[in-house]
């Protein structure tokens, strides 16, 4: 058997072992060399458009007034409902939303009352009122949705509105005995109900006497002369000839205003000092750790103006200004609703899957949505009003979420954000950074505080279109 020839073995072509390498390698070269790096990346970035679109007010303060003429508030919102099992029951406090008993505070009452709701379940298609027939109940939906019909001016059958949880209707026999269903009422969905029949309330009446004069207050107040949207009506005269006395007037002022404080979101970044001593090339590893952290509180401080109880846009809407989808995914019919309950609506924003739906709505009845230039941004939007995607929006239970209508800017008596700047240590408007010291295990220490809240300067500068579906139907 013969050798390897030295021509074989110059060309690394040997049969044993083996080639014979002719240079060096790159696992060994890597070792003389340094790397091309990315400055560190973060997926739950968003593109934050709440953050951007929404006109930033200056709260140097710290807390921010919204003055409003006065309103005779007629308790228009909506009950609460607590379910144990298949039982449902009324939350008595929240009884004061219904008009008559607006302002009764009597719990031991109000909880009696409550005891004399009786749950009733229905079905799709059920009629639960005719039109023109007496109230002989009040009915709170707990949960379902009801249709509210009448007839046209040509016979036809036309939609008054469509109800869902919470909503309250028959209320108003409370105080009128008299009253009438001023629509029928269909079932769109089937649902759970409490009614409360009158001759139980009239019952009621005659032994409490705190009952009778919460009655008697509210034919009183319910005299006063208001406008279209429940504020204090301003006395004028207009088509008048010769020495008319003119009437006299004053607009009043809502006594107690709401105030909205700063919220902070916060956060306390560490940084080992050997790490910023020895490892800040090519990168400041400070400033690294700190731009993340930033774009983290930042995420926090968009679903805070959503969500937060205490000033967040989707629980602080008015509950005048939302409205319930007619057939469950949003259609263009629910957006053109939605878009003339207010003036000059700046802003559409629903969570990415409500646009998605909202497309396919479109898509089924040959409809493009008009492609709005925002920034250089094409987004979709609705007669000419831009929908921007925001994920802070929830979706409950994976198949229902809502789509928020804005004015934006404290010109327009819209919604506005609120911050503060000029702050001590500010690293950007509305957020600083404050050193806190070195501990004892060489630690350092820094507070990242952002400061932030959001006001809705008159209820109708934010709707919401509520029980948007977002999940796909069958065909």
């Amino acid at each position: 058997m013969s050798s390897p020839t030295a021509t074989d073995q110059a060309d690394g072509s040997g049969e044993q072992g083996e080639a014979v390498r002719l240079s060096l390698s790159t696992e060994a070269a890597r070792t003389l060399a340094t790397t091309t790096k990315s400055a560190p990346q973060m997926q739950a970035i968003s593109s934050r458009w709440l953050l951007r679109k929404l006109p930033w007010v200056e709260v140097a303060a710290g807390t921010y007034r919204v003055n409003r003429r006065l309103t005779h508030a007629v308790g228009q919102g909506r009950v609460a409902f607590v379910r144990t099992g298949s039982r449902t029951e009324v939350v008595p406090a929240t009884l004061g939303e219904l008009p008559a008993l607006r302002g009764l505070d009597d719990e031991a009452l109000l909880g009696e009352l409550a005891s004399r709701f009786a749950q009733r379940e229905f079905t799709a298609g059920e009629v639960l009122a005719t039109a023109g027939a007496p109230v002989e109940e009040v009915l709170l939906i707990a949960h379902g949705k009801v249709e509210r019909r009448g007839v046209g001016d040509y016979g036809e059958v036309v939609e008054l509105g469509v109800h869902a949880d919470g909503s309250h209707l028959g209320d108003e026999a409370l105080a009128r005995p008299g009253a009438t269903w001023q629509g029928t009422l269909c079932a769109a969905t089937a649902g759970t109900l409490l009614a409360l029949p009158r001759t139980a309330f009239e019952e009621l009446t005659g032994r409490s006497q705190a009952l009778r004069d919460q009655l008697a207050w509210h034919l009183v107040t319910g005299a006063r002369p208001v406008n279209r949207t429940g504020e204090a009506a301003v006395d004028l005269a207009s088509g008048h000839r010769g020495e008319f006395a003119l009437p006299g007037t004053y607009v009043d002022y809502e006594l107690t205003p709401r105030e909205y404080e700063l919220s902070v979101a916060q956060t306390v970044l560490r940084v080992h000092t050997r790490v910023t001593d020895l490892y800040n090339c090519p990168m400041n590893q400070w400033e690294e750790q700190l731009k993340l952290t930033i774009e983290a509180l930042r995420e926090r401080q968009e679903h805070e103006l959503v969500n937060n109880a205490e000033f967040g846009l989707l629980p602080n809407a008015d509950h005048g200004q939302r409205i319930s989808t007619h057939s469950g995914p949003p259609t263009p019919d629910d957006l053109d609703e939605l878009l003339s309950m207010r003036r000059d609506t700046t802003v559409l924003m629903a969570h990415p899957k409500a646009i998605a739906a909202f497309g396919r709505e479109c898509s089924k009845r040959g409809i493009y949505p008009d492609a709005v230039d925002v920034n250089g941004h094409k987004l979709p939007g609705w007669r000419g009003v831009p929908l921007y995607p925001c994920g802070k929006i929830p979706v409950d239970g994976g198949h229902m979420s809502s789509i928020m209508a804005m004015r934006t800017g404290e010109h327009n008596q819209g919604v506005v954000g609120l911050f503060r700047t000029g702050l001590p240590e500010e690293y950007e408007p509305g957020l600083n950074v404050r050193f806190m010291g070195v501990d004892r295990k060489a630690v350092s220490s820094y507070l990242v505080s952002a400061y932030y809240s959001a006001a809705v300067l008159v209820p109708d500068a934010l709707g919401v279109l509520e029980n948007v579906l977002v999940t796909r139907t069958p065909h």
